[in-house]
């Protein structure tokens, strides 16, 4: 699942928990406002629809509210998918060893399987952080095992980082993670 998907999701879900039943325009011009664009921000809207966790009640034609089905089983919906991505992550590091041999991989492409690594796992815990600030999602028993599993996956990645045979491995890892320069067109 595309993760910026998943945090538009996460955003609609947040917008619904606070406020419970909820105009369509509103929901989606908040969630436009925080990330996404009105296609994506829609798109979403009916596929969580569709999955069950929210319910759309139509009153006319241009009056249409979203609400909750059940919170916690949403909640708890999302925590899984999340747990089951971060343990495809850590099987894929815990076997990165395995494969680097079978394989056969260079040193370029073992950095750059470290570093794609990486940054999955930083952004599965950036999106962790993000729910951290929201008492539905931190209640939930499977955040702490999500949270275990990220602390795991840098445990591994740095064990697999350090039994390369190159010195400068982590040299050339923390070199091609830097960003040298920001561009002023990239930020908003």
């Amino acid at each position: 699942m595309d993760k910026n998907s998943e945090i538009i999701k996460t955003e609609i879900i947040r917008i619904l928990n606070e406020n419970g039943k909820t105009r369509g325009t509103d929901l989606a011009k908040r969630v436009i406002e925080k990330v996404g664009n009105e296609k994506t921000v829609y798109r979403e809207i009916s596929a969580l629809v569709e999955a069950g966790e929210i319910e759309k009640k139509v009153h006319s034609r241009a009056h249409i509210e979203y609400e909750l089905i059940n919170l916690s089983e949403s909640v708890n919906n999302q925590l899984k998918n999340m747990h089951s991505e971060i343990e495809m992550i850590h099987e894929e590091i815990e076997n990165f060893d395995q494969i680097i041999k079978e394989e056969k991989f260079s040193f370029h492409q073992r950095l750059r399987s470290v570093i794609h690594q990486i940054h999955i796992v930083q952004s599965t815990d950036g999106i962790m952080k993000m729910l951290s600030y929201y008492p539905a999602f931190k209640k939930d028993k499977m955040y702490s095992q999500i949270i275990r599993k990220i602390n795991d996956c840098w445990e591994s990645i740095m064990n697999n980082i350090t039994h390369q045979q190159e010195e400068n491995f982590l040299n050339e890892v923390l070199a091609n993670l830097r960003i040298r320069h920001t561009d002023s067109k990239n930020l908003n």
